[in-house]
């Protein structure tokens, strides 16, 4: 390891955070440890609390239960992380039942329509945050917002500015449990998120494997089914789009990789932009960013194993879309670099809209113009990672990343890599 100052060596909880964590751990060794949270129990304190018990239909009584027996047995979860479990776990139940009270009441959300929408994927990392937002800056374009996906109901302005506040709270709670996680990925109420967050509610979502060490969880969802996920993605969007609808929907999750023929047999006329980058930076890239935020639950994370998990997953995730993506019309998906988004943000932007044949309006582009400005400005601090740093080989790394790399014409790491191998990016 060298001497350059990563994010991951900065961060560090809050003292007041360690002491709450130490006297968590201080307890359970002192008292008859509390019985693991069960999916039962959860399931009726949610429906006492709404009022409601119709959650609509599809199972998801499984993954509940597989996700809460794999956080017990290998998440190694401090206090914070069991607050935090039991809290996220409470608002998803809550907002599934009242999702469906909404569509009995507003019969309208199941008459929406989702045309067209276009999923940006590509590796994580690979400045596929920053397309998202600057696309969903045209105002012809629709995005969920954070603060509407975690209180989606009810489907109407009603409330709003309570909702928004509440989640600015949620944002405010993360940056102060883990105060470097902004330089790593942005975070705000009103800011475009991943479509992760829409399945949540099927408790089939790879959402829950970055936040926590959850291997049996993670071997049981790639197992999986996904439809019912992609279902209840199309039903969240129907949801928000009754509330207010758009030209276009533009969508982002490099996920949509693992499973490209489940979304097309629910949005079978969707477009795609997948962006590409070294793949051996983005692994250390997102291994940092994943490590950052499960610290924030788990005292015991290890950066190797997270890296491990991160190559064995996105290089077979990678693998599977290069198959499924070549039955696609080459009309239907455009291709980025990296380092084309990083130099000239605007001018990727217009290389989408001349791909698809769309009409880049002033107003569009003075409003990411805006953007751009305003991310520069912002920028409180870099993201700062080294390989080394999570036991990453090279050579491994290239050859798991062969194929993809040999097809993009990409090395397995970028040649621009400063001698003190650390690598210093804004981009997200």
């Amino acid at each position: 390891m060298n001497s350059f100052a990563t994010t991951l060596d900065q961060t560090r909880p809050a003292l007041p955070v360690r002491l709450l964590n130490g006297c968590g751990a201080l307890l359970e060794k002192t008292r008859i440890p509390r019985a693991p949270l069960r999916a039962v129990d959860l399931i009726e304190t949610s429906k006492r609390r709404c009022g409601l018990d119709n959650f609509g239909g599809g199972d998801f009584f499984e993954g509940l239960s597989r996700l809460l027996d794999s956080c017990h047995r290998e998440s190694r979860l401090n206090l914070i992380g069991k607050i935090a479990l039991r809290t996220d776990l409470m608002r998803t139940l809550c907002s599934r039942l009242f999702m469906h009270r909404d569509r009995q009441l507003y019969p309208g959300i199941a008459r929406q329509e989702i045309r067209e929408p276009l999923f940006i994927v590509g590796l994580p990392r690979s400045g596929t945050t920053l397309l998202h937002t600057l696309l969903a800056a045209d105002p012809e374009h629709r995005a969920p917002l954070t603060w509407e996906v975690m209180t989606p109901s009810p489907p109407t302005r009603e409330n709003e500015k309570r909702r928004i506040q509440r989640a600015t709270q949620s944002c405010n709670c993360l940056n102060w449990l883990a105060p470097t996680f902004r330089h790593v990925h942005p975070v705000g109420a009103e800011l475009p998120q991943e479509c992760v967050g829409l399945m949540t509610p099927t408790f089939m979502s790879d959402q829950f494997d970055t936040m926590y060490y959850v291997p049996l969880y993670r071997a049981w969802f790639f197992r999986q089914d996904l439809l019912p996920a992609y279902e209840y993605h199309h039903c969240f969007l129907q949801h928000l789009q009754f509330r207010q609808s758009a030209r276009r929907w533009v969508l982002k999750a490099p996920t949509h990789m693992f499973a490209l023929p489940t979304l097309l047999s629910v949005y079978p006329d969707a477009l795609f932009v997948q962006t590409h980058r070294a793949p051996l930076d983005a692994m250390a890239s997102v291994s940092s960013l994943i490590t950052i935020l499960r610290r924030v639950f788990s005292d015991a994370v290890d950066p190797l194993i997270v890296c491990q998990e991160a190559i064995g997953y996105w290089s077979e995730t990678l693998d599977r879309f290069l198959q499924e993506r070549d039955r696609l019309a080459a009309n239907r998906i455009c291709d980025l670099n990296y380092i084309e988004i990083r130099r000239d943000p605007i001018a990727a932007v217009r290389r989408i809209y001349e791909h698809f044949g769309w009409l880049l309006s002033q107003k569009a582009e003075q409003r990411m113009r805006r953007v751009v400005a305003s991310q520069a400005h912002e920028q409180s601090g870099l993201h700062r990672y080294d390989l080394s740093q999570f036991g990453l080989d090279p050579a491994e790394g290239a050859e798991a990343f062969a194929a993809y790399c040999e097809r993009f014409d990409l090395s397995a790491q970028a040649v621009d890599r400063p001698s003190h191998r650390a690598k210093t990016l804004v981009l997200k």
